[in-house]
């Protein structure tokens, strides 16, 4: 982990760079695996399969035998957990049920607005160097709360050609029916068009690395959309001469052991801080089975000393992290001055982890920066807003001359007669 003591504002922003791949190559390789699952089906799918996971397939499709299969291989207190958390994520999002809006905006004009569930949804959960099961409550239980008609979950399967027992038990507890055995950008190729196997949808969400997020921008660009830019994770920590070195070290791990392509930055107002956590930090490295991916995350990560805590709140807030973790002893106050934030770890007992599985907040955020522009996934993205307007006779006789000398100013000749006849025929 490198150490910025005091920077110069120029250099912050080159200090907050995320290690990215090159986008015009990344976009090249990924547009020929998009245009070959689009052009040939499940030929394509699965020989991209083989290609990236070594895996040899007849069929994405995940058999009820292989549900059966894999609710027996997950021990109880496992299942106990996933029920808890899919307990808390439900009551979360239940609170968020949109409400409709109705409104008289003048007398006989009266409008509203209603939130109906996308029909088609596909949700997309990482596989690769660990099985993220969680992924699957996060996503999954806000499509069932909100009544999407159909919904689709993609997993790359491991080297035994499935997906891992806990995956498909949290894809059955959560009501998700149709599972499949797909990863990579060839997954979201294959719910952005459909193939044999794979029905096409109208949204896809779900994380993933630089690949399975250059594919979703790219297949947004045409009639698929998708929940938000979600790539590889990253954590911010703010820590002063108060916080737990083993705590904040504990924070900065569980987000480097996703992948090697993970970022952490600590922003404290301490030197001595920094010079106690760093042993901590590697200590605790070596007690991890997955410190090789750890160790390499952590060599993209910083820890940057600042003079205040305003300092410390404007460079955070220049990051825009996925996950911001405050440890400091006015952690509340700080916490009121975030502008640009996935989601928010308020105080020394509020691990990231809490909401990565069971708190109830939901764990797929924006990273990369788009946080300044991006909400994490809520109900809210999994409806869209249909507005509805009705109009008396008497109010479209307040309303129409407005309507009228606004559509002629803009030289819209039949939008001013549309109201013309109506008004002529109510005279």
């Amino acid at each position: 982990m490198k150490i910025f003591r005091y920077p110069e504002r120029e250099r912050w922003s080159d200090l907050l760079l995320r290690p990215v791949m090159e986008i015009q190559a990344l976009d090249q390789i990924v547009g020929e695996i998009l245009n070959r699952v689009r052009q040939e089906g499940d030929q394509a799918l699965l020989e991209y399969t083989l290609k990236f996971d070594k895996v040899s397939l007849d069929t994405p499709a995940v058999s009820d035998e292989e549900f059966q299969a894999a609710e027996a291989k997950v021990d109880s207190e496992l299942k106990a957990a996933i029920r808890l958390a899919i307990a808390n994520i439900r009551k979360f999002h239940e609170a968020q049920m949109p409400r409709e809006v109705r409104v008289e905006t003048m007398p006989g004009v009266e409008c509203w607005q209603k939130g109906v569930a996308i029909q088609k949804v596909g949700l997309y959960v990482p596989g690769g160097t660990a099985p993220l099961f969680s992924t699957v409550l996060m996503l999954a239980v806000p499509a069932v709360i909100a009544g999407c008609q159909e919904i689709v979950l993609c997993s790359p399967p491991g080297k035994d050609g499935k997906l891992h027992p806990a995956i498909l038990y949290a894809a059955k507890e959560a009501g998700v029916k149709k599972v499949f055995k797909a990863g990579g950008a060839q997954a979201i190729a294959a719910m952005a068009y459909g193939t044999e196997s794979i029905p096409g949808v109208n949204k896809i969400f779900g994380p993933g690395n630089q690949f399975v997020t250059a594919a979703k921008q790219l297949v947004s660009r045409g009639d698929v959309a998708i929940d938000l830019p979600a790539g590889p994770s990253e954590v911010a920590v703010l820590a002063d001469q108060t916080s737990n070195p083993v705590f904040v070290a504990s924070d900065l791990l569980s987000q480097a052991e996703h992948g090697v392509d993970s970022q952490v930055i600590l922003i404290s107002t301490s030197g001595e801080f920094i010079d106690t956590l760093l042993p901590e930090l590697n200590r605790q490295l070596e007690m991890l089975p997955r410190k090789e991916f750890a160790a390499r995350a952590l060599e993209n990560s910083k820890a940057i000393l600042v003079n205040s805590y305003d300092d410390m709140m404007e460079l955070v807030n220049e990051y825009a992290a996925e996950h911001l973790i405050i440890s400091t002893a006015n952690a509340d106050e700080l916490a009121g001055q975030v502008r640009h934030a996935g989601s928010v770890f308020i105080g020394e007992f509020t691990p990231e982890s809490a909401g990565d599985y069971a708190s109830g907040t939901n764990h797929t955020l924006p990273t990369n920066g788009y946080a300044k522009t991006y909400s994490g996934v809520n109900l809210d993205a999994y409806f869209k807003k249909i507005t509805y307007q009705k109009i008396s006779r008497e109010g479209l006789k307040l309303i129409g001359p407005a309507i009228e000398k606004m559509a002629l100013a803009e030289e819209l000749t039949a939008h001013q007669r549309a109201v013309a006849l109506r008004l002529n025929q109510t005279s």
